[in-house]
This record gives structure tokens, C-alpha cells and sequence, in this order.
């Protein structure tokens, strides 16, 4: 006979199971609600003849909420959104564990990557992280893509990374020059933000700036530039500090 201490504990354990699955329902469908807003969004600026055909396209996303789930990673190639802002660190795939005390680089701008695993590690700081492991030039890496909350449940950041689709099919429109450019790592008068960050990764615009306006500062991993927008367009590029 099942004790009333023991009846209480499966009570509490089935609660704590039906708010950890609502919750990562809930993110999930807030997720989509977004993309869903995101698509109206697109479909009234084409209606409404709006010409910039980067704004209808929509990266497919695999929403993880879980180390099961973010195995769709796994799945297909992925490509890195913002080249120099992602650290990745020394991989020991013998005993599953991340050098997290010396990075050994910055994912590069559209670089590929095929993701082997995903995990959850300790990390310092006592929060485990999840990590995506791949192999770069025979050697073993990994990069942080989500974290462990308290609750046990998992916050898992990926979409916002990696596209799963190959960004020269996404962004085919987009001229040869362009993608010349873009391969050779430079920012070309005429390129858009978008193209920039494409060939030399993330960038950081001055404060006050339009979106067609704007000054952004490009760390361009080491080889700083400097580019002024003019109505969306790079106008001015010259070297940074």
C-alpha cells in the first residue's frame, strides 16, 4: 500500500512534469506566433509592392527546447549567421568535456559546420552549458548553443546562430559580384548590411544611426573596418581600430 508521504511526492513529481512540458510548449508555440507575425509582416510589405527581395526571405528555423530535440542539428549542415562573435573551445570527445579555460577562435562569417553531437557539459560557474560539437581541420571542437536553467529544463539558443539551409540558395538573387565579395571576406560600395555581415561577420553600429543611415563598426576578426550606410547602401568603407 502506496504511503500518503509517497502518494504526495508522485503528485508533486507529475506537477513538476506537466509545468516543465507546458512551459516548453508554451515556448515553442510563442516561437512560431513570432515567425508567424514576422511572415504577415513580409506578405503586407509585398502586397504593398515593397521591392527588397531579402524581405521575403525566411530561413527555416528547428525551434530545440531540449538535448533530444537540438539533435536536428545534427541532421544537416549548418551555416554560421555572424562570423567573429561565437567562441569555440578544444573538444575532448574520450571523456565528453570542453576546455572551457582557453577559446580557440571565432566561427567565421557563413563558415559550415557539421555538427556531430550535442551535449550538455560543466561548465564554470556551475551551470552546465550545451554545446555543439564539430570537427574543424581533424580536430575536435565545441561551441556553446544553450544552457541549463535551475529547473532543469534547457535554454537553447541555435536559431539564432546557425541557418540549416545554405545561405548562396536563401540569398541566390543576390548578384555574382556580391558573392565574389562576399568570399573574399570584403565589403564592396553598394552592399547592404546583410552582404556585409555575410563577408566579414557581426558588426556594431553607432548609436543615433537610421536604419538606412548609419555607421557599424566591423571587428572583421581582428581586421577592423569601418562602414557608412546611405540609404541601406555601404557608401564609405575605410579601416578601423
Amino acid at each position: 500500500m502506496v504511503s500518503e508521504q509517497a502518494k504526495r511526492r508522485i503528485q508533486l513529481a507529475l506537477a513538476l512534469a506537466l509545468m516543465v512540458a507546458g512551459a516548453r510548449a508554451g515556448y515553442i508555440l510563442y516561437q512560431r506566433h513570432e515567425d508567424y507575425l514576422a511572415a504577415q509582416q513580409r506578405q503586407q510589405a509585398k502586397n504593398a509592392g515593397y521591392s527588397n527581395p531579402d524581405y521575403y526571405v525566411q530561413p527555416k528555423k528547428l525551434y530545440p527546447y531540449d538535448l533530444k530535440s537540438a539533435q536536428q542539428l545534427t541532421q544537416q549542415p549548418v551555416w554560421v549567421k555572424e562570423g567573429y562573435r561565437y567562441t569555440f573551445y578544444r573538444y575532448v570527445p574520450v571523456v565528453k568535456k570542453v576546455d572551457f579555460t582557453h577559446d580557440m577562435g571565432l566561427l567565421e562569417p557563413i563558415e559550415r559546420l557539421d555538427i556531430k553531437d550535442v551535449i550538455a557539459v560543466s561548465a564554470p560557474g556551475g551551470r552546465k552549458q550545451v554545446v555543439a560539437v564539430f570537427d574543424k581541420d581533424g580536430k575536435d571542437y565545441a561551441v556553446p548553443v544553450g544552457f541549463e536553467n535551475e529547473d532543469g529544463t534547457y535554454k537553447i539558443y541555435s536559431d539564432e546562430m546557425f541557418y540549416i539551409e545554405d545561405p548562396r540558395e536563401l540569398y541566390k538573387h543576390w548578384s555574382p559580384d556580391v558573392w565574389q565579395a562576399i568570399t573574399q571576406h570584403q565589403v564592396k560600395p553598394g552592399m547592404n548590411e546583410l552582404q556585409a555581415v555575410f563577408a566579414v561577420g557581426m558588426g556594431v553600429p553607432d548609436a543615433g544611426g537610421s536604419s538606412d543611415e548609419k555607421t557599424v563598426h566591423y571587428p572583421n576578426g581582428g581586421k577592423a573596418l569601418v562602414v557608412s550606410y546611405d540609404d541601406g547602401k555601404a557608401a564609405e568603407i575605410k579601416p578601423g581600430s
